[in-house]
C-alpha cells in the first residue's frame, strides 16, 4: 500500500468558535454535522480524555461506524481523533480539527492525515470533508443541516438494517 494521503477542507463559519467547537464534540445526541452519528466514548469517566477510545454509531446505537482514540483535546480551538471505518478495516488515518477567529466568524479547517491510499477509506475521507464542513455551517449559522441533508439522514435511519454485521456496536466494545 502507498504512502498515507493528506487531505485538508476549510470553512468559515458565522459563529462562535464555542458553539463550532460544541457542534463537532457533543456526545447524547446526533452530530448533525457529522451524518448524524453519535460520538460515544468508552471507559469511566466524562468528556473527551487524550487516549480514550471514542465511537461514531449509528443514532439507534446498534453499529459502530468509525472507532478511534482521542489525540488531543484543546477546547474550542483544535480536536484530533484517529479514525478507521470498522466495515473497511483500512489503517488508521488521523482527523484534526482546527478552529480560528477570522472576520466574519470562525475559520475551520478540517485536515485528514495519514489516509491509506488507494483505500476505500480513501474515497469516504476525500468526499466526507466537504460534506462536514458545509452541514457544520449550516447547524452552527441556521440550528440545522440543509434539508437534502435531514432527508439523506432519514433514509441512513430507515436503512441501518444494510450496514454489515461487522460493523454492530457489539463487534466493537469501548472498554
Amino acid at each position: 500500500m502507498a504512502e498515507g494521503k493528506k487531505a485538508v477542507f476549510r470553512i468559515v463559519i458565522n459563529g462562535s468558535m464555542e458553539a463550532v467547537y460544541r457542534e463537532l464534540t457533543k456526545t447524547g445526541e446526533p452530530q448533525g454535522a457529522v451524518f448524524n452519528s453519535m460520538l460515544t466514548l468508552g471507559g469511566a469517566g466524562t468528556g473527551l480524555v487524550r487516549g480514550r477510545k471514542m465511537q461514531m454509531r449509528t443514532v439507534s446505537g446498534k453499529y459502530a461506524v468509525v472507532r478511534g482514540e482521542v489525540m488531543e483535546v484543546d477546547p474550542p480551538r483544535r480536536f484530533v481523533h484517529t479514525h478507521q471505518f470498522t466495515a473497511h478495516g483500512d489503517p488508521f488515518c488521523t482527523v484534526v480539527y482546527d478552529l480560528k477567529k477570522v472576520e466574519g466568524g470562525v475559520e475551520v479547517t478540517l485536515t485528514v492525515d495519514n489516509i491509506p491510499a488507494g483505500t476505500k477509506t480513501e474515497n469516504e475521507m476525500m468526499k466526507g470533508g466537504d460534506f462536514i464542513l458545509k452541514n457544520l455551517k449550516a447547524i452552527v449559522e441556521t440550528g440545522r443541516p440543509p434539508f437534502g441533508t435531514r432527508l439523506m439522514y432519514a433514509m441512513f435511519g430507515a436503512l441501518e438494517f444494510v450496514l454489515p454485521a461487522k460493523s454492530k456496536s457489539e463487534n466493537w466494545p469501548l472498554d
